[in-house]
């Protein structure tokens, strides 16, 4: 059980870490950042989370689900769910890698583009983002597994 500061302070917080944690990321091919220290700050602010709340929190007061008590935490749907962001994020730092082969490049080559966005008009868009993505999806999902799989225990 947490208090109410604890609580109040997580609502407060949360928000504000999430959105350093995309700006860092959105920033990491130009500049220091990018999807490690993205991923980190998320899931600094999950376990913030998960400390003021717990890991049914999740389920019951954020997707609306039932929690299924009869599972075992390593078939419970959140950590499972963890999981499959670990290896899609595998899958896209692999394939970002071997696209460059593909294309007649060196392995992991970085190629930019320039997109026209309505709002922001023209942005560089770098193939680097798509390696930071899938870093970025490695390091929530793993992290986020040990720390549900750990806080279980």
């Amino acid at each position: 059980m947490t208090t109410v500061i604890m609580r109040t302070t997580a609502r407060i917080v949360v928000p504000i870490i999430l959105v350093v944690a995309v700006s860092l990321f959105l920033q990491g091919h130009s500049l220091p950042g990018g999807g490690f220290i993205g991923g980190v700050l998320t899931v600094a602010a999950f376990g913030l989370i998960y400390v003021a709340y717990n890991l049914d929190y999740l389920e019951s007061g954020v997707l609306d689900r039932e929690v299924e008590y009869d599972r075992t935490i390593g078939q419970h749907r959140t950590v499972t769910a963890y999981r499959r962001l670990f290896m899609f994020g595998l899958v896209v730092v692999v394939a970002s890698g071997v696209a460059g082969i593909v294309l007649g490049e060196s392995f992991l080559a970085q190629a930019y583009t320039y997109v026209h966005l309505p709002l922001f008009g023209e942005v560089e868009f770098a193939s680097a983002v798509v390696f930071d993505f899938g870093i970025f999806c490695i390091v929530v999902g793993g992290l986020l597994t040990v720390f549900s799989v750990v806080g279980a225990e």
